[in-house]
């Protein structure tokens, strides 16, 4: 690591390089620091704030995000002074009322040592993401990395939702499934209904599924399908209508088939 940097995290001395985050290179040392948003290969957000860390440099103290905080020479970390606990615990009672639903939530909340909030509890009968959505927007980013932009923040202030604009079904949403893997409290709610997904969290966008030719069954939406290969250059009808295990298993023919051509 030739252009590394020594800072020290909770007094251990560590090598780190400058375009690190202060997250990341604790993770690579097995330090714990509680993250819901962040997700490798998107921009870090800061969003949930559970990555908090006080922060020391010089004669300045601080107390910030380590997800979006680069490393610094002779920078010093701490992830659970009493300031950064208290910060901590305050955000889980926010999130144990904002998401009542979410087990997640409340096995973080108590790892913490938070089993209570004196927050009152927003239960909505009919929420589409279940009580269980803390708002940390990772599902938008990650349908903006897609190419895709079917959802997004609506409404203000304590309305704030995540959902399709005016919600409305959506026209863009290509049904990947991306936003639900992604989803740091499990709130997106996905249904494949025989031919149909259903995106229940998304004003119940419907899409057809596309059947595999060989072995017939449903693998993908048709329209991941075709943003996907359209994103890739590639126009191969076997593509399109295989699913990924029988799409390995043609072209291994096509390859051995090859090979055995080109000995003969």
């Amino acid at each position: 690591m030739g252009d590394s940097v020594v800072i020290k995290i909770n007094n251990k001395e560590i090598k780190a390089s400058p375009d690190q985050t202060v997250l990341k290179v604790a993770k690579m040392h097995g330090i714990d620091i509680p993250a819901l948003c962040y997700l490798e290969g998107l921009e870090p957000y800061g969003a949930c704030r559970l990555c908090l860390v006080e922060v020391i440099k010089g004669t300045k103290t601080g107390i910030t995000t380590s997800c979006t905080l680069k490393v610094q020479k002779d920078m010093e970390v701490l992830t659970d002074t009493e300031a950064v606990s208290n910060y901590r615990k305050i955000l889980l009672e926010l999130y144990l009322a904002k998401a009542p639903n979410s087990e997640i939530i409340k096995e973080i909340a108590l790892k913490y040592g938070v089993t209570e909030t004196r927050f009152s509890k927003k239960i909505e009968p009919q929420d589409p993401l279940q009580n269980k959505c803390i708002l940390c927007g990772l599902c938008i980013r990650v349908c903006e990395s897609m190419g895709v932009t079917a959802i997004s923040y609506i409404g203000r202030g304590s309305y704030t939702r995540i959902n399709t604009p005016y919600l409305e079904p959506s026209q863009d949403c290509t049904g990947c499934g991306a936003c639900a893997k992604v989803c740091p409290t499990e709130a997106i709610k996905i249904e494949d209904i025989g031919k149909k997904r259903i995106m229940i969290s998304w004003s119940k966008t419907e899409l057809n599924l596309k059947q595999c030719m060989l072995c017939g069954k449903y693998f993908s939406t048709g329209s991941f399908v075709e943003h996907v290969l359209k994103n890739a250059g590639q126009t191969d009808e076997e593509l399109k209508n295989l699913c990924s295990d029988c799409r390995r298993k043609f072209f291994s023919k096509k390859i051995t088939a090859l090979s055995i051509f080109k000995k003969q």
